[in-house]
């Protein structure tokens, strides 16, 4: 009977470690552990480097802003960014470098 292990941490969830009895360590990595694989890959469509919830978060957003122009957007007043916050966000950029061109 063959022996092996994995080694996975929640906190680091794209890396796992795999060892197989008498071999080295081989780190496998989310959407990239067996990249020759068109069944390891198929269903992978975060890139490389992203949480798990990134496309999610940002699908989350979509519709939300959606349902607001649908006019069905009642339940999300206040909790998406508006013009006003765009607004503020580009003061704040804008203001943070001229601060770094004046060295203060």
């Amino acid at each position: 009977m063959a022996k092996r292990g994995l080694e996975w941490r929640q906190d680091n969830p794209n890396y796992m470690w795999f060892t197989e009895f008498g071999k080295p360590k081989q780190l496998l990595t989310r959407g990239g552990a067996i990249s020759g694989n068109a069944a390891s890959t198929m269903n992978v469509r975060i890139p490389s480097g992203h949480p798990e919830g990134y496309l999610e978060a940002f699908a989350t957003l979509y519709s939300q802003f959606a349902a607001v122009i649908r006019g069905e957007g009642a339940a999300y007043e206040g909790l998406l960014p508006t013009l006003a916050d765009g607004v503020e966000g580009m003061q704040f950029i804008m203001a943070s470098v001229a601060s770094s061109q004046s060295r203060r």
